[in-house]
């Protein structure tokens, strides 16, 4: 059985068979405090939807440590690897790739991707969702992103098992638009995340639930340091 650990903010921890893995790894700087990069020693991957730092939060340490493969969006795997990350695989949105775990896939997220150094911003090319197959069950993580008709399609062509889901507002869908995102992807189970992190994101995810399954889609509300088995 796969398992999914809920790291505070949009951080995951993501295992099953032939994969342990971390899903935008904001520990070090991350308010909520369920886990830092120390804790992660055996990984093979690292999954990051896009550059800002709240999200490709400590890939680059992580993934020189462990051996991780860093797997994102071209211009992300790219900073990474200039970083000194020798792992990486760089895909780009609509790519799928099957790894020995499960297939992977890139989507489209409505947001932007960036990393701030010596004072000036570095675009880190397009932000993305991503689907990640595990033990036949698919996994989509929405990244950052508005709600956006994409998110149609797919419902209509993916067997999504579990949809992650930002709720905030602000910076990313609030939760109206989350739950209008969980009908169009149809998925077996949604749970929000990206909310209560900073009080400009102070979203109620029981509200979230509320709506979306008044739509006809379970949720499951995780706490930061709670873990869900599918």
């Amino acid at each position: 059985m796969a398992k999914l650990w809920y790291l505070g903010h949009s951080t995951f921890y993501l295992e099953g068979e032939g994969v342990k893995a971390l899903i935008d790894p904001f520990l070090s700087g991350n308010p909520w405090k369920i886990a830092s990069p120390e804790d992660f020693t055996d990984l093979n991957y690292i999954f990051v939807t896009h550059g800002h730092g709240d999200h490709l939060g400590d890939a680059v340490e992580i993934a020189k440590r462990t051996g991780a493969t860093v797997v994102s969006i071209f211009e992300v795997c790219q900073y990474c690897n200039l970083k000194g990350v020798n792992n990486i695989h760089a895909m780009h949105i609509g790519g799928s790739y099957n790894f020995p775990f499960g297939r992977v896939k890139l989507v489209p997220a409505a947001h932007g991707s960036s990393v701030i150094e010596n004072d000036q911003v570095i675009t880190l090319g397009t932000p993305c969702g991503i689907l990640i197959e595990v033990e036949g069950k698919t996994v989509y993580h929405a990244g950052d992103t508005g709600l956006i008709a994409d998110m149609e399609l797919l419902g209509r062509y993916e067997d999504i098992h579990i949809a992650l889901l930002p709720i905030g507002g602000n910076f990313t869908m609030d939760v109206r638009d989350a739950a209008i995102a969980a009908e169009m992807v149809k998925p077996k189970l949604a749970v929000p995340m990206h909310f209560k992190t900073w009080p400009i994101i102070e979203a109620e995810p029981e509200e979230f639930k509320a709506l979306a399954e008044a739509r006809g889609v379970p949720v499951e509300v995780l706490q930061p340091g709670d873990t869900l088995e599918f």
